[in-house]
C-alpha cells in the first residue's frame, strides 16, 4: 500500500491537532533538505537555482535566495544515509 505526500501531511496534521501539539516549524537547513530530491530532479531538467528558488518562494510564501538553496541543499548521499 502506498500513500501520497498530501495524505501523509493531512494525517500528520490531524494527529498533531488531536494531540494538541503546536504547529511544527523547521530551520532553513531542514526545510531545503526536505526539498532536495525535488531540487535535484529540477536541476537535472535544466532548471536554474534561481528558477527553483522562485518556485519555492511562490509555493511557500517565503523570501529565500538561490544562495540559501545552494548552501542548504542536501546531496543524495546526505539524504539517503
Amino acid at each position: 500500500m502506498n500513500f501520497t505526500l498530501e495524505q501523509a501531511l493531512n494525517a500528520q496534521q490531524a494527529l498533531r491537532t488531536a494531540a494538541g501539539l503546536a504547529e511544527e516549524d523547521f530551520p532553513i537547513q531542514a526545510f531545503i533538505g526536505m526539498l532536495s530530491d525535488e531540487i535535484e530532479a529540477l536541476r537535472k531538467q535544466g532548471k536554474s537555482d534561481e528558477e527553483i528558488t522562485s518556485l519555492i518562494n511562490r509555493a511557500a510564501g517565503t523570501d529565500i535566495t538561490s544562495s540559501t538553496v545552494q548552501e542548504n541543499y542536501a546531496s543524495a548521499e546526505q539524504r539517503h544515509r
